[in-house]
């Protein structure tokens, strides 16, 4: 039994509360307590954050016309695949006019989330 514990800033709300995760290493679902939390929410992201934490991408595309493209994942990945995630949006070649929200990489990993424009580019 290794039992062991997280601090934690929660980043559901901006109460922003200070956690205290009690883990066990030795279980199926390693968290046995979580302390410090304003609500529910709070538990659910430390739950999350300790077992299988995920990010949303933001980062910039390149264009075919050497440019870039401000963009983001429509959703957040594991965060496990962040640098592999990069590697695929550096191989981008996106379109020199781009829109709020295009997609410019469909199924991203195969997460399911999509990359997409966060920012006009060229002539619209």
């Amino acid at each position: 039994m290794a039992i062991t514990t997280k601090n934690l800033t929660c980043i559901v709300c901006p109460r922003g509360c200070t956690l205290t995760v009690t883990l066990d290493s030795a279980l199926e679902n390693p968290v046995v307590s979580v302390e410090g939390q304003g609500c529910k929410r709070g538990v659910d992201y430390a739950t999350a954050e300790c077992t299988h934490p995920t990010r949303v991408l933001t980062t910039t595309a390149p264009t075919v016309d050497g440019g870039v493209v401000p963009c983001k994942t429509d959703r957040a990945i594991p965060r496990e695949l962040l640098f592999e995630a990069m590697k695929a949006v550096n191989s981008l070649s996106a379109p020199a006019v781009v829109r709020i929200g295009d997609i410019l990489l469909e199924n991203l990993l195969g997460t399911g989330a999509n990359i997409v424009a966060t920012a006009n580019r060229g002539e619209l």
